[in-house]
C-alpha cells in the first residue's frame, strides 16, 4: 500500500467538495428549468469529478478524502442556497 500524499489528499478533498457544490447548483438550475445554466453546471461538474477520479484511482485510500469532500461540498452549498421559501433557487438565471 502506497503512502498518502497530503497534497493529493487535499486536492481530492477540494475537488470533490467543489464537485458537490457544483452538483447542487446544477440541480437548482434543473429544478428552475434553466437550460443554459443547467448545461453549464453539468459540464463543470464533469470536469471536477474527472480530476478526483483520476487522482484517487491510483490509491483507494483517497476515496475517504473524496467522500468527506463530497459531504462538505453538498453541506456548504445547501447552507448557501438556503433562503426563505418562495424565492427563486440561487443559481437560476433571473426571469
Amino acid at each position: 500500500m502506497a503512502a498518502i500524499d497530503p497534497l493529493t489528499a487535499g486536492a481530492v478533498f477540494l475537488a470533490t467538495a467543489a464537485t458537490d457544490a457544483v452538483y447542487v447548483m446544477f440541480t437548482s438550475a434543473v429544478v428552475a428549468r434553466k437550460r443554459v445554466p443547467a448545461a453549464t453546471w453539468s459540464s463543470v461538474w464533469y470536469l471536477l469529478s474527472s480530476y478526483a477520479v483520476i487522482s484517487y484511482t491510483e490509491n483507494w485510500m483517497y476515496v475517504a478524502f473524496a467522500a468527506f469532500g463530497s459531504w462538505v461540498g453538498a453541506y456548504a452549498t445547501i447552507t448557501f442556497l438556503h433562503s426563505p421559501p418562495g424565492g427563486p433557487p440561487v443559481g437560476a438565471a433571473p426571469e
